[in-house]
């Protein structure tokens, strides 16, 4: 039986704490594809794509020994840009899904889609498994997996990012935790390969994960409540335990939470419902911020998953820096391109770190600040700073991705990882700011399926640079450092809607001041009439 909104408040820590742990190992895993795509190419899924040049090749290089006796498989371009397709789908689904996750959420509440994603999620490893005994018929199977892999992650990720509306004045922290493990999930599958290089095979790997999806599941069903998590502007938690204690089902438990949890009680003012349906969803979606920051996401979005996809060959083209006689398949190129792979897997772990920071740049003063005017304003602010700070990042990370240095890369690493968890970090904290919580989901689900039809184009993309460009990324790097300047228009819109509340503000307390004048003089007139008569 699902539990009441009142003991999942209770609970709300160890949601939150099981959220984050459940976020790193089930979520956007799949963008830890780098790690896998060198897994699926050991298991010898799509090697029969291979030409005969390669298999020749393959044969020179084991003797005469198979690949089932040697487990080392036929690999070519061509079974790169077939699984690189897979991980398009996979990718797509992980952000495309959240507008109809997010309607089906501000409608239904998150514990049906958090339940629906952790058996997606299980699914997906399973038939992972399963393809994996016979990958020359059942290659085509990773397609199906790839996919369920990437719905069920976005629906942990997406439902858990409703948990920080019980937190008060710390919800934009709260909340880029919650980004922060998705964000960071990417490390899951550089653990993994990890586990698959000391010889654990790749079917066991993927059936243990699958178990650990259903406890996932059995975590949902008993904590996560049926309704959805109301913020504290629209309900106060600890006023509700009160009145539950006053009628004596939960003697004491107000009184606790009421000298625990200041955090509830920081909101000056709690807003009716009708407030919140007041404001038409029309008028949301075509207000100029949300417009202006589908441009911002889908251009960040794209150079994030187009990064992601085409690493491997990126690495392998300043290993090898373009050299048309040199062998792609020699054991030098495979184990520095493993090795940057599995530095980049361990490094999403920052986003726990970093995640934080740009929550706590959301957060910043807040305290300090009481009318409902005033905090509008300040969260404006944090939120135009964050942006500002999120796109010089992209920035740098653009030039790094030029320069044909390996090391280099290292670094090139650092920013993307920090990229990754700010942008969404940004976006989800300027649309809780500005808009009704009962708009969050579906604007959040539009914003996320419009980037991904602009990341499509990381497909298209690689196979230029992999053929006509022959493995050179210099030209597309240059082209989307270009692209990523239009992330600015964003936070230059709400450097301009700032100065306009600011204005609005600055005028009504100069009419409030002229009318408390004006009072002024019309209490004294009134008083010099009665003392003259």
């Amino acid at each position: 039986m699902a539990p009441s909104l009142l003991q999942a408040y209770r609970r709300r820590w160890w949601m939150a704490m099981t959220a984050v742990l459940e976020n790193l190992l089930c979520s956007a895993v799949l963008l830890g594809w780098g790690s896998l795509l060198l897994m699926l190419k050991g298991e010898g899924f799509y090697s029969h794509l291979c030409s005969e040049n390669d298999t020749n090749a393959h044969v020179l290089a084991l003797g005469n020994k198979s690949s089932w006796e040697s487990g080392i498989w036929v690999s070519c371009v061509d079974q790169e840009e077939m699984l690189n397709l897979g991980f398009t789908i996979g990718s797509f689904l992980l952000s495309a899904a959240t507008l109809p996750l997010g309607i089906l959420m501000d409608k239904y509440g998150p514990r049906p889609l958090r339940l629906l994603g952790s058996f997606c999620f299980g699914l997906s490893c399973a038939i992972m498994s399963m393809s994996a005994y016979d990958p020359r018929r059942l290659s085509a199977l990773i397609f199906l997996a790839l996919s369920f892999n990437g719905f069920g992650g976005i629906c942990l990720t997406f439902t858990s990012l409703t948990l920080p509306n019980m937190f008060g004045s710390l919800s934009s922290t709260i909340m880029s935790l919650m980004i922060g493990s998705y964000a960071s999930s990417a490390v899951t599958f550089p653990g993994v390969k990890l586990i698959y290089d000391a010889g654990v095979s790749f079917r066991v790997i993927m059936w243990v994960w699958s178990g650990l999806a259903g406890l996932v599941f059995l975590n949902c069903f008993l904590n996560w409540p049926v309704e959805a998590f109301p913020t504290p502007d629209e309900v106060d938690y600890s006023k509700k335990l009160a009145l539950t204690y006053l009628s004596g089902d939960h003697k004491g438990v107000g009184e606790r939470l009421s000298q625990k949890n200041g955090g509830l009680n920081d909101s000056t003012e709690k807003l009716p419902t009708d407030t919140q349906n007041a404001i038409p969803f029309r008028r949301s979606v075509f207000s100029p911020i949300f417009l202006w920051s589908l441009v911002t996401m889908g251009m960040t979005q794209l150079r994030i998953i187009f990064f992601m996809g085409a690493m491997n060959k990126m690495l392998e083209f300043l290993v090898t820096h373009g050299n048309p006689h040199g062998d792609h398949l020699t054991n030098q190129h495979t184990v520095m391109t493993g090795f940057y792979s599995s530095i980049f897997g361990t490094l999403q772990l920052l986003c726990l770190v970093t995640c934080p920071l740009i929550g706590y740049i959301m957060d910043w003063r807040m305290k300090e600040y009481g009318p409902t005017r005033d905090k509008k304003i300040q969260k404006i602010t944090n939120a135009m700073r964050a942006f500002i700070f999120t796109n010089l990042l992209l920035l740098v990370f653009g030039v790094c991705c030029l320069i044909d240095n390996l090391p280099l890369q290292i670094l090139t690493f650092i920013l993307h990882t920090m990229v990754r968890g700010f942008i969404h970090s940004c976006c989800g904290g300027l649309y809780a700011a500005v808009y009704p919580s009962n708009h969050f989901g579906t604007l959040t689900g539009l914003q996320s399926m419009i980037s991904a039809v602009v990341a499509l184009l990381q497909q298209p993309l690689f196979i230029i640079m992999v053929g006509s460009l022959h493995g050179d990324p210099y030209w597309i790097n240059l082209g989307m450092i270009l692209f990523s300047l239009g992330g600015f228009l964003l936070p230059g819109y709400l450097f301009y809607h700032r100065r306009h509340l600011i204005q609005e503000k600055e005028a009504r307390e100069k009419n409030g001041i002229g009318q408390e004048r004006e009072d002024m003089n019309c209490a004294t007139s009134a008083e010099t009439k009665k003392s003259h008569s």
